[in-house]
């Protein structure tokens, strides 16, 4: 399968190049030139997987045997999930009257992230193996992509990692998980400025291609494909434990309601849905209320500030995944892609063209004010 960026400027990647890109040369991110179709059959058979058997699936069909062979394959996701905590990996909590609740956060560091950046890691260090090469893995966050990043590469003889973390923006956890790794490969700097700040320099040098090159170096951010690929996963599952039956015709809906912060799990699941998942997205946001407005009213324009919420790694006003949702809305037209990222990044303020706002419906805009983040903010539900 080869991969092309959303603006258009870039040459064609296969997977492995997509690994280790991070950004594409031309600023966008790197999608699918042509999106697979799954048929009824198909999710009949993956509805008995279990998660890891559905991640081997997906990224068996968006990665290829020609680059990972299939035993190869299944043991890099055995391998990366083997220090999770739950013996299913991912856990589905049934509460009352249709509500479901996906546990992701049994992974070593308790964020989502320790799902796909485990695998991600494993992928890396595949590629890096068999060509006896070194790379720096770069990265600004918010709090848990760090730790979870520290932790998938800690030790790795060929990958050293550099975290940029934001002074004063990360809860203490998450601070603590990143300052107090020892391993001679990971370099962890307290910088001035929120994470969508940090972006911005981070961005500068990916779009330095001799530099890069130079110094091999890659993000794993979720810029990255390999993330948004295994993502993709916790739709499926999901859709899977809590799909009453897939013997009706057309295969029911399933509402799937997404914290989001780089709106990363939300491409994940646009894209899930675009290639025959039946669910509906449900966006959810706290303060920093970007995306809501995005999708309600197709106005892409940054607030004055970054709000301080208790969901820290929810605190961005920068959701750059959003580009991925653009291009796929355009009918992956990258000339459209390409000139309304242009547009935000001279101006921070884009309106959506009504032809492209309109496509929205599969996307459902959430409460602007989400329970995921109680107290936060005036209008949050209470505690129960």
């Amino acid at each position: 399968m080869w991969y092309v960026s959303t603006r258009g400027m870039a040459p064609r990647v296969d997977f492995e190049g997509a690994l280790f890109s991070g950004y594409a040369s031309d600023g966008g991110l790197f999608m699918p030139e042509e999106l697979p179709q799954l048929n009824r059959e198909t999710l009949c058979q993956w509805s008995t997987l279990s998660y890891p058997g559905l991640v081997k699936e997906l990224c068996a069909l968006f990665i290829g045997s020609e680059l990972i062979p299939k035993d190869d394959l299944n043991d890099l996701i055995d391998r990366a999930f083997s220090r999770f905590r739950h013996r299913d990996v991912v856990h589905l909590s049934r509460l009352r009257n249709g509500l479901n609740v996906l546990e992701l956060w049994h992974g070593v560091t308790y964020a989502f992230k320790d799902l796909s950046l485990s695998c991600t890691a494993q992928f890396l260090q595949y590629f890096l193996e068999k060509k006896e090469k070194h790379v720096t893995v770069v990265i600004g966050t918010s709090g848990d992509t760090g730790s979870a990043a520290i932790e998938s590469v800690q030790g790795a003889k060929n990958v050293d990692i550099i975290v940029l973390l934001p002074k004063g923006h990360c809860t203490k956890i998450q601070e603590l998980q990143m300052t107090t790794v020892l391993k001679e490969n990971v370099h962890v700097f307290g910088v001035e400025g929120n994470s969508d700040e940090l972006d911005e320099p981070i961005k500068a040098v990916f779009a330095d291609t001799v530099f890069v090159k130079k110094h091999n170096l890659m993000s794993l951010n979720s810029i990255n494909w390999s993330r948004i690929l295994v993502q993709m996963a916790h739709h499926f599952f999901a859709y899977f434990q809590c799909a009453p039956s897939l013997d009706t015709h057309p295969l029911p809906l399933v509402e799937v309601v997404v914290p989001t912060g780089a709106a990363g799990n939300l491409a994940a699941g646009y894209i899930a849905q675009k290639i025959g998942l039946p669910i509906r997205l449900v966006v959810a946001v706290n303060r920093n209320d970007i995306i809501h407005r995005t999708v309600q009213q197709g106005d892409f324009s940054l607030s004055e500030v970054v709000k301080s919420t208790l969901a820290s790694a929810m605190d961005i006003q920068v959701p750059y995944n959003m580009e991925r949702v653009f291009w796929l809305l355009s009918g992956s037209d990258s000339q459209v892609t390409r000139a309304l990222m242009e547009q935000f990044e001279r101006t921070q303020s884009l309106n959506l063209p009504k032809e492209l706002h309109s496509k929205h419906s599969p996307v459902l805009p959430g409460p602007c004010l989400c329970s995921q983040v109680p107290g936060s903010c005036p209008g949050c539900w209470p505690d129960p």
